[in-house]
């Protein structure tokens, strides 16, 4: 058999594992701006791992900051490497010693592969995992038509949603991580930053009980997207105060907590400041540099808790997750704007460049919207 033909396993829809032993994949190829289409071979899968037919992606900002070739993506990623950290796919091999999969099954995927033997990871915080590496940034993602990943991240994805929400569970995690971080039920949650993690955020906000939750940006095409997510109230940061909007609407008693996601310092800022004494900060977003902060007035003398927020814990998230999806209390499609072919990333970046998209998904090449 030749090298790079998969392990054969018959598919509902092929009846056969691909024969074709290349494929169409978005690899950045070299150092510098931009990516490439490449013809590559189709992926073998070794002891422990399955092979997937690609069925969604989608596009994150880790995905533009590699296109850009910023600071991080200089010192991180290490070209050549196939793109991709947020995928579906179904199941068209398996490599020896994998018994819990079997061929046609639709599985999403966990993005981080953990080595299982640091301190973090024998003591339940795989998602802090020392020696983490990252599908589609340290190996080989989810932009192409085939895929290998460990069986171990491979997660059922729930049949009652649609493929292209399938496709975004993995950032549909960190919102649900970020949001149960601290309590949800009957609370006042505010969300800072309605990209599509945030967007994510607001739904999953309301499915847990949250009583209001209120959203904040500076972009009117996100607020409106925060507005079709159900958010009681949205406020332009732009416009108008956060802490004095908040203080409205909550009548007074502030926040009892803050799900911030947009990693600006003055939206984390107010965000403390809008918490309610012993209210909890959870932070998701990335600030661009560090900056000044009243630790005293803003933090220590509120007693406020506040959490770093990285991934998806494993696998506690990952139950969460599908467990609001599968109850149909959790909707994310108005977040999911865009849906178009693999072949025009270019365009996909460009979209997300502008600000004028939630999350876009990608349709690899072989299959149809």
């Amino acid at each position: 058999m030749n090298p790079t033909t998969p392990t054969p396993a018959a598919t509902p829809e092929t009846g056969a594992a691909p024969r074709a032993t290349t494929m169409k994949a978005v690899v950045k190829a070299q150092s510098g701006p931009g990516v490439e289409i490449h013809e590559v071979p189709v992926p073998t899968p070794g002891p422990g791992e399955i092979l997937l037919r690609v069925l969604r992606a989608g596009v994150c900002g880790t995905d533009l900051h590699i296109f850009e070739w910023d600071r991080w993506s200089q010192n991180r990623v290490r070209p050549p490497v196939t793109l991709g950290h947020e995928f579906v796919g179904e199941v068209v091999g398996l490599g020896a010693g994998v018994s819990e999969f079997k061929p046609g099954e639709r599985v999403s995927c966990e993005s981080h592969i953990i080595c299982e033997h640091c301190t973090a990871c024998r003591t339940g915080g795989g998602h802090v995992c020392e020696n983490t590496r990252i599908l589609g940034v340290d190996v080989n993602g989810g932009f192409a038509e085939y895929v290998k990943v460990p069986s171990a991240n491979a997660w059922r994805a729930p049949a009652n949603v649609p493929l292209e929400v399938q496709g975004v569970m993995e950032p549909l995690g960190n919102a649900v991580h970020t949001a149960f971080a601290g309590p949800l039920s009957a609370c006042r949650i505010a969300v800072t930053g309605c990209g599509p993690i945030g967007l994510f955020a607001i739904g999953v906000a309301r499915a847990a009980g949250a009583c209001q939750v209120i959203a904040s940006d500076v972009s009117p095409y996100r607020l409106d997207l925060a507005r079709r997510m159900m958010a009681d109230a949205v406020i332009d940061a732009s416009k108008e105060s956060f802490v004095e909007r908040v203080m409205e609407l909550t009548e007074g008693r502030g926040l009892d907590g803050v799900l911030e996601m947009s990693g600006s310092p003055q939206a984390i800022r107010d965000g403390l400041a809008a918490l309610r004494n012993g209210g909890r900060l959870s932070q998701l977003g990335l600030p661009r540099e560090s900056f000044d902060l009243d630790w005293n007035r803003l933090l220590i003398f509120k007693g406020v808790t506040l959490h770093g927020i990285i991934g998806r814990r494993m696998y506690e998230t990952w139950y969460q997750m599908d467990n609001l999806l599968r109850s149909g209390r959790l909707d994310i499609r108005p977040a999911i704007t865009h849906v178009m072919p693999m072949g025009k990333i270019d365009e996909a970046i460009a979209q997300l460049r502008s600000g004028n998209a939630g999350k876009v998904v990608l349709i690899p090449w072989g299959q149809s919207a």
